[in-house]
């Protein structure tokens, strides 16, 4: 059996079904609490972009999740 944890909590997560507990991002695999807090602060951002692009956001992602993983939370 094999144990996966959180990349930003350090959480174990437990029945992990990949993209409903679990979800893997380029250099990330975080839990579903994560993933939420994630897409909380990204949307006011993505939102008020002109035109967007799908680069920078997911330039967005990576740099968002580099300092959750840094400070331990999202």
């Amino acid at each position: 059996m094999q144990n996966i944890y959180c990349d930003v909590c350090k959480k174990r997560i437990d029945e992990t079904i990949t993209n409903r507990t679990f979800y893997y991002y380029p250099q990330y695999g975080i839990c579903e609490p994560c993933k939420d807090n994630l897409e909380a602060q990204l949307k006011p951002q993505a939102r008020n972009k002109e035109p967007f692009a799908f680069e920078w956001y997911q330039k967005l992602i990576k740099d968002t999740l580099d300092k959750g993983v840094q400070r331990g939370r999202l």
